[in-house]
């Protein structure tokens, strides 16, 4: 497990974004210590390079938002997240 200040020095983003990215829900499985600290692990990582990818590309925080809600109701919302991904592909492309 790493703290925020490990994650921050791994990936370059600032305390106070990967704070926004949680409180947000962007980071779905964030988890805390005894004293509240936050604990970052493999699967945080990879969702925070996903997210700053997302954002890179201009998805907006609310379609990121509503991507990771559909994550979390499982296997069922496949097929509409890829069209998220798809549509938002084609919005990128249109630029």
């Amino acid at each position: 497990m790493l703290t925020i200040r490990k994650v921050t020095e791994l990936t370059g983003i600032a305390a106070p974004t990967l704070r926004y990215y949680e409180k947000e829900g962007l980071l779905p499985h964030v988890k805390r210590n005894e004293n509240g600290k936050r604990l970052y692990d493999e699967n945080d990582l990879s969702w925070i390079h996903f997210v700053t990818a997302l954002r890179a590309t201009g998805m907006p925080i609310a379609q990121i938002q509503k991507y990771v809600y559909l994550y979390k109701e499982g296997d069922s919302t496949i097929s509409e997240r890829k069209m998220m991904m798809l549509h938002h592909k084609k919005e990128i492309e249109k630029s």
